[in-house]
């Protein structure tokens, strides 16, 4: 969370989120009235923050990460527009997303130009999927995967994996970090672009796939930038 997300527990009256991200902030609500809903309800979810800020109450509405990078923030003001509510002020508070996050615990692999890639095709067609993955590995950016793998859907991890095989090397480093410094359960692996879906994949982790210049230093990743040494 960033320092102004810490003012903000002071000024609301509601706070509006999942219900795991909604525990997750727990410790920093007081008096707040608590709207959490489940998975896949983020349009209804939407819609009750407008009708409550309709109706004058101040309302936080949360998304893990940063709420403008596969977050909130998009549908909200949608929903807006739909509701003819656009007069209702919104502040967008910029968070740390996981691709950030990940980064940080490997090392430096995103200092050069890269791409992020949710796996999840709940919203998006995995062609279109597909085709962003092919093209991201053509233009040899470094390529951060969220949602890399799920119960359900475990073949497109191979097939992405398989994809960038054509354009890198198999001993291209790649990074998989799980729940982010989200706290004590974070783990951070180092692997291989022709190894690394053997190790533990789900829907926590973020997988960081370096470009041709991306190397190991000791226990550390790291994309150069250019500059002459």
């Amino acid at each position: 969370m960033t320092a102004r997300v810490a003012e903000v527990w002071q000024e609301v009256d509601t706070v509006a989120g999942y219900k795991t991200y909604i525990e997750l902030i727990r410790p920093f609500l007081t008096q707040q009235e608590i709207v959490a809903t489940g998975m896949r309800q983020e349009l209804e979810r939407c819609q009750e923050v407008v009708r409550l800020a309709g109706l004058g109450r101040s309302v936080a509405l949360v998304s893990s990460g940063d709420a403008g990078i596969y977050g909130m923030a998009g549908i909200l003001l949608e929903c807006l527009e739909q509701a003819g509510r656009l007069d209702i002020e919104v502040e967008v508070i910029p968070g740390i997303t996981a691709a950030n996050a990940a980064a940080s615990l490997l090392g430096a692999p995103l200092m050069h130009d890269f791409a992020v890639i949710s796996l999840s095709d709940l919203l998006t067609p995995w062609e279109v999927i597909e085709r962003r993955v092919r093209l991201a590995a053509e233009g040899d950016f470094v390529i951060a995967l969220y949602n890399p793998k799920s119960h359900g859907r475990t073949s497109q991890i191979e097939t992405v994996r398989e994809l960038i095989l054509e354009h890198r090397r198999p001993e291209t480093p790649v990074g998989i970090v799980r729940e982010a410094l989200r706290g004590t359960e974070t783990s951070v692996m180092i692997s291989t672009l022709d190894e690394f879906t053997l190790k533990p994949i789900d829907m926590l982790c973020t997988v960081i796939i370096g470009n041709s210049q991306t190397k190991k230093i000791g226990p550390y990743l790291v994309t150069p930038r250019g500059y002459q040494l």
